[in-house]
């Protein structure tokens, strides 16, 4: 099927989206974290409200939360602003990291203009590290500026402030990535990574559990294949996303009867693998475990086992529960 096919496709079948002021971000999160050394840092994630990204990725449901016009000049440090005012203390001792994510990429100038970068900048105090997101196509030029922004930042007394950006590799299956209508072949993320790390820049990569178009019975083997490709291509930190539905493409696969959502046990399974590894440090995204999450009696304990799991790196005894067991029986 030709983009313009799988475009079409996923606009066809989204359900309508909702208004989003572009002033007013439309969350914060704050995470703990392990840095390199395995020491813990609070990870401080501001979801800004901007343009819709303009790849249409037939898994992504991250379109609901932007706007269907450029983003106003002014309106994401007025978000941060926003953002950063809803913060509780800092905690002692421990560094700050702070994610700018917008549902798109960071270096697409209809969705973060380029004269709100120093303003971005500035708002910076108090923070170890930045992280953005993009599609490897624009890793280029905007990067650099950022880049002089906050090597100037720094010239001038303040604390260094490292950049990472965070890609989405998504799978490595060719087959499967070309469906995605990501529009990214495997070797041009293997480039984009090689351009950041020429820059001195961090990589975080994106790999989801369960993609469409992987067969059922190769899930496990790809998710490995392509954690493995990021931390060979020297991407720092892997978190592992599982698909879900609800952004219309993914419900009219899955009615189709070609995608299944991953459930519970596929989900902990994939992780206990990829952590049983070792290659590195692996993250399951822990903001949509409560639609997995779906027992009282052992929720707790094992978004918990996945807390302890994140920051240590190490495989940890699975949660069992009487009330899932009966459930099952």
């Amino acid at each position: 099927m030709p983009s313009a096919a799988r475009d079409a496709f996923v606009l066809r079948t989204r359900p309508p989206r909702p208004a989003h002021d572009p002033w007013r971000p439309h969350g914060t999160v704050v995470d703990e974290e392990p840095d390199a050394q395995r020491r813990p840092v609070d990870a401080v994630t501001v979801f800004l409200t901007g343009r819709e990204c303009p790849w249409r990725c037939v898994m992504c449901d991250l379109w609901r939360y932007t706007v269907p016009h450029d983003t106003p000049r002014g309106a994401i440090p007025a978000q941060i602003d926003l953002a950063l005012a809803s913060l509780p203390p800092a905690t002692p001792g421990r560094a700050r990291h702070l994610k700018l994510y917008n549902a798109g990429s960071f270096f697409d100038p209809h969705a973060v203009p380029d004269a709100d970068y120093p303003a971005i900048v500035d708002r910076l105090d108090g923070f170890a590290r930045l992280v953005v997101e993009s599609h490897p196509a624009l890793i280029g030029r905007r990067v650099d500026r950022l880049l002089a922004l906050l090597d100037a930042r720094a010239t001038a007394g303040a604390p260094l402030v490292g950049l990472e950006v965070a890609m989405g590799l998504e799978t490595t299956h060719a087959g499967a990535l070309e469906q995605l209508n990501k529009r990214m072949t495997v070797r041009q993320y293997v480039d984009a990574a090689a351009r950041l790390a020429a820059r001195g820049v961090g990589l975080r990569a994106f790999v989801l559990i369960a993609p469409p178009f992987v067969p059922l019975g190769e899930r496990a083997f790809w998710l490995a294949h392509a954690v493995d490709t990021a931390f060979d291509v020297g991407a720092s930190i892997v978190s592992i996303i599982p698909v879900r539905a609800g952004n219309g493409a993914m419900d009219q696969l899955a009615r189709q009867g070609t995608w299944r959502p991953p459930d519970l046990d596929e989900v902990e399974d994939a992780f206990d693998a990829i952590v049983a590894r070792g290659r590195g440090r692996v993250l399951l995204d822990p903001w949509d475990l409560d639609r997995l999450l779906t027992c009282a009696a052992c929720a707790p304990a094992r978004r918990q086992r996945v807390a302890a799991m994140n920051m240590t790196g190490q495989v940890l005894d699975r949660v069992r529960c009487d009330v899932c067991a009966r459930r099952a029986s």
